[in-house]
């Protein structure tokens, strides 16, 4: 009978560990060699040091001037070490897993982010970041928009507005040939047009709602913002004119909270009737509420 899944994932981290705990964590800089032995000099030694006999090894072991198939393997690995004694921070790190070789986890981490952790300019990271995120979204939306526009046409109210529209474009005519099961493409294509204005929650596609425009207009948009709340402030707060049409419009959208979207597809005459109720004023504000629910327990 085999054992649990849980217990040979657990079987096979052990092994892991084990190996990690056997391999020493200096060996991952200089494999099996000391990078100090290597290049013939002390652990306290200096920098200079370092690099005079990091010159005369290499002089030593350079495969043009030691013809010995070994040297080339002593000449990479000298190089090796001196790529990690010469810099104090890949030093220091060396220094300390000598010091600490239980520590392996922690040792292994910092040769690996200090060899190949980013080292490329952090605002490049994030434009780049941007991009990719932006291209998402733009994705996600475009597949979204289309999935809605194929769910609708495959309902039987949009094939009814499609005859009905192309009834309309033939006066009245049909044609035979077709029939039912194929409609002309331009009445498709135009009732098309007028369904990208009706579908809400999947909307088509624009570049300039993506995350990365909207950052890179972040100035245009907050200098736009505080000149519009100087004017109002100045044109009704400070002269106290009139509201304009467009602006008690606005107000009366941000009191009832409907979305801008929603707003727009209001009709007219109701949109006119909430406008002149004055609804940003708060006893206006709670007659029309109040209105309402009379209007919601009659019903009921």
């Amino acid at each position: 009978m085999a054992p649990p899944a849980t217990t040979r994932w657990r079987a096979i981290v052990s092994m892991i560990v084990m190996l990690l705990l056997i391999i020493p964590s200096v060996a991952i800089y200089c494999d099996e060699d000391d990078c100090y032995d290597l290049l013939g000099v002390s652990q306290s030694a200096t920098q200079s040091e370092i690099k005079k006999a990091y010159y005369k090894l290499s002089l030593k072991f350079h495969p043009d001037k030691n013809p010995d198939p070994e040297s080339k393997k002593q000449f990479v690995k000298v190089a090796n070490a001196y790529e990690i004694l010469k810099d104090e921070s890949t030093r220091g790190q060396y220094d300390y897993a000598i010091a600490h070789p239980e520590e392996v986890f922690y040792n292994a981490a910092r040769y690996y982010h200090a060899y190949y952790g980013h080292k490329t300019d952090t605002r490049a990271v994030l434009v780049g970041l941007l991009l990719i995120l932006s291209a998402f979204q733009y994705l996600n939306q475009w597949t979204r928009y289309h999935q809605a526009v194929d769910m609708v046409k495959k309902t039987p109210a949009y094939k009814n507005r499609l005859r009905a529209l192309e009834f309309e474009r033939s006066g009245g005519a049909t044609n035979k040939k077709k029939g039912h099961k194929q409609l002309d493409k331009k009445v498709d294509e135009d009732l098309d047009k007028e369904l990208e204005l009706q579908i809400t929650g999947a909307e088509k596609p624009s570049v300039w709602e993506l995350l990365g425009v909207r950052l890179i207009l972040l100035p245009y948009t907050i200098g736009k913002l505080l000149l519009w709340s100087s004017c109002w402030f100045w044109r009704y707060n400070i002269k106290q004119v009139t509201y304009s049409w467009e602006d008690a419009s606005y107000l009366t959208q941000s009191s009832l909270r409907v979305p801008m979207k929603a707003w727009k597809n209001i009709d007219e005459s109701t949109k006119e009737d909430l406008i002149r109720r004055c609804l940003w004023k708060k006893h206006n504000m709670e007659n029309y509420q109040s209105e309402i629910r009379k209007e919601s327990k009659r019903r009921r």
